[in-house]
């Protein structure tokens, strides 16, 4: 290998079988700031001078520079271009993110939610001007509801944590209507991680309940947490260790009997969608990640949609605004004095959800239809267990027999190599692939969480698998030196190498501080 004038190594053609990291990595180089590329005077345009005025804005005219820096149209160009080749996503490179569920977004939803009916709304327009959206939104609800078996539905919440505290939202408003105080929500530790965040978010006291070893609720410890102070329970199925909790009508009928109330968190509903119905399991609401199931686009903190579907004991108290037929119009009841709004708690936020994924969404239910979803779980329960036959004979899975939508491993098979998960996950990154969620689910030490979902083919599953493959093997192989372990130098392709990530997240550098820069840069520094 060469090395290049940035202090990294140039990558040769990948061999046959690894991931394609490519010849071309040696062209995207290190990309400075925007602003250590600027030159005063250097501009994309010419601009007659600005006549003389006297200004208007009194005490608010600008001072001095706003430091914005000078450059040129190709500057510009490049340097973006640039950036959004260190962008890693599903339309790149296979995605194994666990728990994520980071599929193909049909470019079907994106030309229907592009629609100019659709992308020109605001959403302070007279309804009467918006009864597509809405009749849309209507339409949405109800194939929502369908698939959920529930007798109501909010889409209101802008993600799943947000719509995680809808549904115990819901539930707090229904048992103070009962004139009940119940303070404790119980939580499988195999859980989601914002769930025991969310019930402590809403005054809830959490009380974990502990797995059994085949990585589901311990029915006994359950039992004896139960009291008449349960609100309910927090239960993820399938959960995060990617099993399906086959107890789970008994847990609804013990909540149920003691008095509370059933909270699933639907965000692994992929793995189960159009075979299974929540309501036919005893939940009594449930949020739904439109940008899991549904396909909606994923990542960097949005745009999200979690939209909630609810019981016939909870759905009047669900949160406004929603939209009620009347007719062949559709009506936005969004005060709590509409005799529409029943119970409801009130809002979440401003505004009536996120369009965009409403549109995405019902594109892609629509056309997927009953049989189509039906095949989404299937292949992506298939792909998952694909991915564990094909594995555990040189990784170490910590639960016996099949998963369901993801795959989980535990380091044991790294015992005495000198190697951990994060070095795996690094060296992953040296042959063209994002890691898998690591150390998640909590309760198993050293986790791989791997979810393939359903639209990827068999021959992208076999060259990660052979990726993974060869990383095992090569990590039993080695001396088990930390020094001399090539794991501990990973990433070497990337521009920039390992990080300290712990000093990182706590004593992050928000802002630039050039050295020596040109004063209209240093200016807008400060």
């Amino acid at each position: 290998m060469t090395m290049n004038t940035h202090g990294r190594p140039t990558q040769p053609a990948a061999p046959t079988g690894h991931a394609n990291t490519g010849e071309h990595r040696g062209m995207i180089l290190e990309e400075p700031l925007i602003f250590e590329r600027g030159t005063p005077g250097r501009i994309g345009v010419d601009l007659p001078p600005v006549p003389a005025h006297k200004s208007r804005l009194g005490s608010a005219s600008r001072q001095g520079q706003i430091g914005l820096p000078d450059l040129a149209e190709p500057q510009v160009v490049r340097h973006f271009t640039r950036l959004s080749q260190k962008n890693y996503g599903i339309d790149s490179v296979f995605y194994p993110l666990g728990s994520c569920t980071m599929k193909h977004n049909p470019r079907l939803n994106e030309k229907m939610a592009r629609l100019p009916g659709f992308a020109d709304l605001h959403p302070l327009q007279p309804t009467a001007t918006t009864q597509g959206a809405l009749g849309l939104m209507h339409e949405l609800a109800h194939w929502l509801m369908t698939l959920t078996g529930m007798a109501g539905v909010t889409l209101a919440p802008a993600a799943g944590a947000h719509g995680e505290f809808c549904g115990m939202a819901a539930i707090k408003a229904a048992i103070r209507a009962r004139g009940e105080k119940r303070t404790r929500v119980l939580v499988p530790e195999s859980a989601h991680g914002t769930n025991p965040a969310t019930a402590a978010a809403l005054g809830f006291t959490v009380d974990a309940i502990p797995a059994t070893a085949e990585g589901r609720v311990d029915l006994d410890a359950l039992k004896a947490k139960l009291g008449p102070d349960v609100a309910g329970i927090m239960l993820t199925n399938p959960n995060t260790c990617g099993l399906f909790e086959r107890d789970i009508i008994a847990i609804a009928d013990l909540i149920h009997g003691a008095g509370g109330y059933f909270y699933c968190d639907g965000a692994n509903f992929n793995a189960i969608v159009g075979r299974v119905r929540p309501a036919d399991l005893g939940v009594d609401c449930m949020h739904i990640n439109l940008h899991k199931t549904f396909s909606t686009p994923h990542g960097g903190g949005g745009p999200g949609s979690g939209p909630v579907v609810f019981s016939k004991a909870l759905a009047p108290f669900a949160p406004l605004p929603f939209v009620q037929k009347e007719g062949e119009a559709c009506r936005l009841i969004e005060s709590k004095a509409d005799k529409a709004a029943g119970q409801s708690f009130g809002r979440m936020k401003a505004f009536h959800g996120q369009m965009g994924m409403f549109i995405r969404a019902l594109s892609y239910i629509l056309s997927h239809g009953a049989d189509g979803l039906r095949q989404v779980a299937n292949d992506a329960v298939l792909n998952a267990n694909y991915i564990l036959a094909r594995l555990q004979d040189v990784m170490s899975a910590p639960f016996a027999g099949p998963c369901m939508h993801e795959a989980l491993f535990d380091d044991r098979f790294l015992k005495d190599t000198g190697v951990t998960t994060l070095d795996i996950a690094k060296m992953l990154i040296d042959r063209g692939y994002h890691p898998m969620t690591m150390y998640f689910p909590l309760v198993v030490p050293g986790a791989f969480l791997i979810e393939p979902t359903e639209t990827e083919s068999r021959e992208t599953l076999d060259g990660f698998i052979k990726t993974m493959r060869d990383l095992a093997q090569q990590a039993k192989a080695g001396t088990g030196n930390a020094n001399a372990n090539p794991f501990k130098q990973a990433p070497e392709h990337t521009p920039r190498r390992r990080l300290d990530e712990t000093t990182a997240a706590r004593q992050p550098i928000l802002k630039w501080k050039p050295e020596a820069a040109p004063d209209y840069i240093a200016s807008a520094a400060e």
